[in-house]
């Protein structure tokens, strides 16, 4: 900075327009902050009449579970998702997958593997829970802008976020609850998977492929099972291939699933600035569904070979989940928002019911002895 001496010893003193262009900058700038402490308060107010006009719009459900409950718990209800329970199947799946395919493996006994699939069908309904809890936090902002997410509790403020936190708070407890029921080896085996979890809102703002991180997520439970019935992964090689094909091969059918779900919002989404796969091969779709289920049917396969599967197996398990996805991609209409949604929700019942009944088929058909029965038969 230009310093120079006046008149006086020792004074300084700085030039006139040095003076009156700081003097114009610091006006400029305190402009500025007032400019931009206007734009946040605005910003808020916005978000508040939006919020505020939501609440006014919002018709509480007249009929179906919900419903029925009273009005102060209805926001908690459908925080989490109670009047839609396909997102807990596709969670219990691939938990019943890896239950069966390791009760075929060791023999367990009949009732071990019922209380096992009743305490992961109740993990699944918190863990869901609470996965779209932590969802809805990170996305408070963006669904009031998609039609479909705009009437969620916490998007139109009829949860806080502070009492959303602790309501998440107190079923990730539960899930622990329900965890430590389980042999002590399922704990480890199961914390990464909270890691997964809050992971998902977040890669939707920074990837196309969220569903990728979603499918990583929603598909831990394949692996879940096989500790749960005491099989040691780190040490039993074959039940370790099982259990990884099986995993990968959730994880295809939930990307497959997902990105069928994720048309119904893919205008909102552009709008939004959220990302999807469907959004990125938009005019490619059904062949990145076909690829995706021609994965799916593979490791499913190549699980029921590592775990020593029977033919039952591979013809209702494998055989069903083919005939299942395929009619799914060929009659879906992507366009169609209604339809979409239609195979979401039922593709869940046909492709994971038709694997599911071909498991216990081949289970029931090792621990009675069909199978060796039919080899002695043919000899």
């Amino acid at each position: 900075m230009l310093r120079c001496f006046n008149g006086r010893a020792g004074s300084l003193y700085q030039p006139t327009s040095l003076v009156s262009s700081r003097a114009s900058l610091a006006t400029h700038r305190k402009s500025e902050y007032n400019h931009r402490g206007l734009r946040i308060s605005a910003a808020s107010a916005s978000q508040g009449r939006a919020r505020s006009s939501l609440v006014d719009c919002y018709k509480p459900p007249e009929k179906g579970l919900i419903a029925s409950l009273p009005r102060s718990w209805i926001p908690y209800a459908e925080l989490l998702r109670l009047d839609k329970p396909t997102g807990t199947y596709y969670l219990f799946f691939p938990c019943l997958y890896s239950t069966l395919f390791a009760a075929s493996m060791t023999s367990a006994g009949p009732i071990q593997v019922v209380g096992t699939a009743g305490l992961f069908l109740t993990g699944a309904l918190i863990m869901r829970g609470a996965g779209c809890a932590i969802n809805d936090l990170w996305d408070r902002n963006l669904d009031p802008h998609v039609a479909r997410t705009k009437f969620r509790p916490i998007a139109r403020g009829a949860i806080s976020p502070c009492k959303a936190i602790a309501f998440t708070g107190a079923q990730l407890l539960a899930g622990l609850g329900v965890l430590l029921q389980f042999p002590a080896q399922c704990l480890w085996y199961g914390i990464p998977s909270l890691l997964l979890v809050t992971t998902y809102p977040l890669a939707k703002r920074v990837t196309y492929y969220p569903q990728a991180v979603l499918g990583l997520t929603f598909s831990w439970g394949a692996i879940m099972g096989f500790p749960a019935l005491g099989v040691d992964l780190l040490h039993n090689t074959l039940a370790l291939e099982a259990a990884a094909a099986l995993y990968f091969s959730c994880v295809a059918w939930t990307v497959l699933y997902d990105m069928i779900y994720a048309h119904m919002d893919i205008k909102d989404d552009v709008a939004a600035g959220i990302k999807s796969i469907a959004l990125r091969h938009e005019n490619n779709t059904k062949a990145v569904l076909t690829a995706l289920a021609g994965v799916q049917i593979s490791l499913l396969a190549a699980a029921g070979i590592a775990a020593g599967s029977g033919p039952v197996f591979f013809i209702g398990s494998c055989g069903s989940a083919a005939l299942s996805l395929g009619a799914m991609i060929w009659k879906v209409q992507l366009k169609n928002v209604q339809n979409c949604w239609w195979w979401f929700k039922n593709g869940c019942l046909f492709t994971g019911g038709g694997i599911t009944v071909g498991l216990l088929l081949d289970y029931v058909a090792r621990i009675t002895g069909f199978y060796e029965e039919a080899a002695e038969s043919r000899c």
